[in-house]
This record gives structure tokens, sequence and C-alpha cells, in this order.
């Protein structure tokens, strides 16, 4: 299935997911705004592709590409609020609680994150190993956003290490998940459960590099939302820890790495494996 149709079946799944809950008008609205108002779907579009790779059916994966999109939706909310990271700007359009005020963003939140557990438990296969995975990486990912923004690292951890245990909890996580649920709802063996985890989990990295890099070299116009706001909060990222040549150069090692996992997958030949090569270049040519 090419990419563009992909992604409008994400789409529809996202909306009646939202139909499905019947929200109270306003909190539907606002849900609408937090997870229909544009974005890559690099999460769901992973998730279904590693299915995909993995062998499996883009039916059987839909409701957990639905549900890994709507956590991501959750924490940007989340992380926009005043008392995070206060941003106004998401993905070129006003955060929600920007347009919606904060009690009913942090409500949104709260919702979608509700909505995605939801959403997976109706999955046609047997969801226990799902909605665990699901919860890890939801974890993980809270917990970077906790470190990032409060610290709390252990005594003696180098710059370098909190920045990696940030990223790859931070975004990472859910990245990594992606590839694995794709895995898991194709009932993959362990081996390609592995190599799809290696992949994601060096992609997750690359992903949040190059967002770095973005942060550090371009406009918000092009980055659709806020930049620059790391440094001058002092937070770590990549250029500030190792310089913008080195987080280059660091992408390309990563790159490597994942191709190697990809390589793997497509070895087996149980599925096509050019959409994850796609994924895997658009993420890396965000830095050029």
């Amino acid at each position: 299935m090419e990419l563009a149709n992909l992604l409008s079946t994400v789409e529809e799944a996202l909306s009646a997911a939202i139909a499905r809950a019947q929200f109270a008008p306003q909190l539907a609205n606002a849900c609408r705004h937090a997870v229909l108002g544009g974005g890559k779907r690099l999460r769901p579009v992973l998730l279904l592709e590693s299915a995909r790779a993995a062998g499996g059916q883009l039916q059987d994966a839909l409701p957990a590409a639905t549900a890994i999109e709507l956590v991501h939706a959750f924490s940007l909310v989340h992380d926009d609020l005043p008392a995070l990271d206060n941003d106004l700007l998401r993905r070129g359009l006003p955060t929600v609680h920007a347009k919606y005020g904060e009690a009913l963003a942090i409500l949104t939140g709260d919702a979608l994150l509700s909505l995605a557990f939801g959403t997976l438990a109706r999955s046609p296969h047997g969801c226990d190993h799902l909605l665990q995975e699901l919860s890890t990486a939801s974890m993980r990912m809270i917990t970077g956003q906790c470190l990032d923004t409060l610290g709390g690292f252990p005594e003696g951890t180098t710059k370098a290490a909190q920045l990696e245990l940030v990223h790859r909890q931070k975004t990472g996580a859910l990245l990594t998940s992606s590839a694995v649920l794709g895995g898991m709802t194709a009932n993959a063996t362990t081996e390609v459960i592995h190599d799809l985890r290696t992949f994601g989990s060096n992609l997750g990295l690359i992903f949040q590099i190059v967002d770095d890099i973005i942060d550090e070299t371009e406009s918000s116009e092009h980055a659709g939302k806020a930049t620059g706001k790391d440094r001058e909060a002092g937070k770590l990222t990549y250029p500030v820890v190792h310089g913008l040549d080195a987080s280059r150069l660091e992408v390309t090692r990563l790159e490597r790495l994942a191709r190697e996992a990809l390589d793997s997958i497509a070895a087996r030949d149980l599925g096509p494996s050019s959409g994850l090569e796609v994924l895997l270049q658009r993420c890396v040519s965000r830095t050029k």
C-alpha cells in the first residue's frame, strides 16, 4: 500500500476512534484538534510497515497503530502545557491549551491516553501482551519527560549519558514499541521481534537527534513548532552536548545499525520491508 493510502487509513481510524468514544462535545472537539490537526504519523506507519515486513495484515495491526498514535497525541498535549514546555504552537497550529484552555487540555490528554488502551483492546489478537508492551512504552516515555523536565538522574551520570537516557525514553520508547507491536500483531518469532526492536530503537534515536538539530538550526516555520527553546531553557540536546558535526555523525552511525537490523528482517522474506526502508531514509534526510 502506498504511503498516501496508508496515511489515509490511519486518519480514518483515528477519527473513528474519537467518534466511537462519544465524548462531551467540547472534549471531542479538543481531541480532534489534538489528533487530527496534522502530523507525520511516523509511529502508526512504522507499526503497520513492521507488521507487513513480519508477514502480518494491515487490518490486524490497525488497532495497535491507532492506539500508539493516541498515546503520542496525549504526550504532546501534556508536554505543551505551561507547567511543562509551555508551547503555543504545534504542527503549525495553536496547541490545545492555547486554543481551549488549560483545564480542557489536561482532560484531553487524559481522554486520549484512556482511549488508546480501549482501542488496543479491540485488537483481533490476544491482547494481553500488546497491552503490556504499550503500557511499558508509555511509562518509559513519561519517565523520559520527567527526567528531561525535572531531572533526578543517578549521581555521577555524565551529561552524555543523561542525554541518551532521556532520548531513548522520551522519544525512543514509543518508536521502538511501534516496531515491536507491529511484529506482535503479525505473531512474529522472537528473532524477528528482536530485529524490529533494534530497528525501532535506532530509528527512534535518529528521529530525536534530528529533531535536536532542527531545533538548533531551523526556523519555527520550518519545524511547525517553536525552535531554540531547549537551548534557552538549558535542556540537554545532542548539539549542545556533542556539537552539530558530531550529532550528524551519530545519525550516520545509527542509520548503519538500523539498516543492519532491516537487512536481517528482509532476509527472512516474510513480507515487504520497503516501507521500513522509506521511513528510515525520511528520518535521516530531515537533516539535509
